[in-house]
């Protein structure tokens, strides 16, 4: 699955906030352990199974925490999840009143802000215009199901052993060299290797509209689950760095409890965590989204 980076930011694309490095994501590396080797197909497999086995529904309470521009904000929400359709938020900071409401499908956003009177819809393109981020319901769901974001069957892995687990990763060079080609394919590269690597960097600092991100997987070394996702524009020099803790299994689907989420990019950085309790698997809900008439639009 391609998309530009900026659909990866998960919280901002929930609820339109930039924040910063959370201390929940910089769990400490486990101790180095001798795993015997597996091959990249045997862990392909094992992702590509636990991404074929998902509810259809997901609803839970939610303690999110931020930090934005050195400032720390935490509360809590009522979340819902249509697996392909939809994600909704209620936003209930303090005393189980709804300050807020997000609505988020697969080509739209819509929210309320109850606290100004406000509210704002739009496609994704709007939002994006709008916010500077495009809104991604199917990485988002995949990161609250603890889920293998952008795994790709066709691709070619090569199979690792770090901090204590197994890692998965395609070659970053390959993917830097497809993406040149296909943004120029008529540009011919020559054969001498510092004119190829010069006339690389510079058909990838012309590609303003090319999306070229590469997915990296680390494995729990007994259970082979999906512990950590770092998902990386290579042409946009960001990256993403979710991971997946406290799993549990729930009505026979394994959810992690903590979703944890670095951001980086050239000279910025953001983060935070979502913290899952009273989790309800395969019971459908509804998704009440209405607009009160007195609310104004955001411009």
């Amino acid at each position: 699955m391609r998309g530009r980076f900026q659909i990866a930011v998960l919280g901002a694309s929930m609820f339109l906030l930039a924040c910063r490095g959370s201390r929940a994501v910089a769990d400490a590396a486990a101790a180095p352990r001798d795993l015997h080797p597996r091959s990249a197909a045997q862990l392909v497999d094992r992702l590509a199974a636990a991404a074929a086995h998902v509810p259809g529904h997901l609803a839970a309470k939610a303690d999110i925490s931020m930090e934005m521009h050195g400032e720390r904000k935490s509360f809590k929400a009522h979340l819902r999840l249509v697996r392909d359709s939809a994600i909704w938020v209620s936003v209930t900071p303090a005393l189980g009143i709804e300050v807020a409401r997000v609505l988020l499908t697969p080509d739209s956003l819509k929210f309320i802000d109850k606290l100004h009177d406000q509210y704002w819809t739009g496609t994704n393109d709007q939002a994006q215009a709008r916010f500077g981020v495009r809104p991604g319901l199917r990485l988002l769901q995949d990161a609250l199901l603890g889920l293998p974001m952008g795994l790709d069957t066709t691709e070619k892995y090569r199979s690792g052993r770090e901090e204590g687990m197994y890692s998965l990763a395609v070659r970053e060079r390959r993917k830097f060299i497809r993406a040149a080609e296909e943004i120029a394919p008529w540009d011919t590269l020559p054969d001498n290797k510092d004119l190829r690597e010069k006339r690389l960097e510079r058909i990838l600092r012309q590609a303003e509209r090319r999306e070229t991100v590469v997915y990296k997987y680390w494995m729990d070394p007994d259970s082979l689950q999906l512990n950590r996702v770092m998902v990386s524009d290579l042409v946009h020099d960001q990256q993403a760095d979710v991971r997946y803790m406290d799993r549990t299994t729930i009505s026979g689907y394994s959810i992690p409890k903590r979703v944890a989420l670095s951001l980086s990019a050239p000279g910025q950085s953001a983060g935070g965590s979502i913290h899952l309790d009273r989790i309800v698997i395969n019971e459908p809900n509804a998704l009440p989204f209405r607009i009160p008439a007195k609310f104004g639009r955001l411009d």
